[in-house]
């Protein structure tokens, strides 16, 4: 897969995003960027803020303040162009257990709208990519839950998106599994040329060659190459990093715990 745009458009550019439930601030004037054929780490503890801007992103909650374009299409105004670019994996599952692997991509290419015979190309080549190839017939509930992952990420790729959001997508897994399935995104990031945003709590998730941006209580702390942020904070690793910026960000504001 070649890159989108020459000249580089960001995959997704968030724009001083903000976004309340009632009086509880969830997202304080959010911006940050994931460039195209690049692996970025959305880094924060539970409760951050995460899960409401990967709402926001991909419409489950209408964007009330500031903007969000992906490939440069405001996802307010032209949703179908910028949509049509998204793949996800949300946090929680929705693989239907009682039927086969191949039925559950089958139904989400319909969604899609892509004809029969595409359809199975498209699953062929995802299931080859998530190293799932021979699992087509068997029945989901039967699959491990690091396997269950691979498929939900199969099916994000079916409409051959160019940018990928995964929120928490390790949730429950063991070691082993959880960084199989690392290596498997990172490596559609390397050569299938996506744009990534892993969305996570866990510091270890994040390498060294991968973009980062700190999330604490719906504010970015930080943004950027993960060796840079390492040392604008002083830090000697990411996770000293993380705790000197959060530390810090709770003596300035005490009042945003959410």
């Amino acid at each position: 897969m070649t890159p989108f745009d020459p000249v580089q458009i960001p995959a997704l550019a968030v724009d001083r995003v903000s976004h309340r439930y009632g009086s509880r601030i969830a997202l304080n004037d959010v911006r940050l960027e994931v460039q195209q054929s690049s692996f970025t780490v959305l880094l924060g503890l539970n409760g951050a803020g995460k899960s409401t801007l990967f709402s926001l992103i991909t419409r489950l909650y209408a964007i009330r303040s500031g903007q969000i374009r992906i490939f440069g299409h405001d996802v307010g105004r032209e949703a179908g162009a910028a949509l049509s670019q998204l793949g996800v994996v949300f946090q929680s599952r929705a693989l239907d257990i009682d039927i086969s692997v191949r039925q559950n991509l089958m139904y989400h290419a319909a969604l899609h709208g892509i004809a029969s015979r595409r359809a199975n190309e498209l699953i062929a080549q995802v299931l080859d990519r998530v190293a799932m190839a021979d699992r087509g017939r068997d029945r989901v509930g039967n699959l491990s839950i690091g396997q269950m992952r691979r498929i939900e990420i199969a099916r994000s790729l079916l409409h051959q998106p160019r940018l990928l959001l995964l929120d928490e997508p390790t949730a429950g897994l063991d070691i082993k599994a959880r960084a199989d399935i690392l290596d498997h995104v990172h490596r559609l990031s390397a050569e299938q040329g996506i744009g990534v945003l892993w969305a996570t709590h866990l510091i270890d998730e994040v390498g060294a060659g991968d973009d980062v941006v700190v999330l604490h209580k719906g504010s970015v702390l930080a943004q950027g190459a993960a060796g840079d942020v390492i040392s604008q904070s002083g830090g000697a690793d990411l996770r000293e990093a993380f705790n000197r910026l959060t530390g810090a960000a709770d003596q300035i504001q005490p009042d945003m715990d959410r």
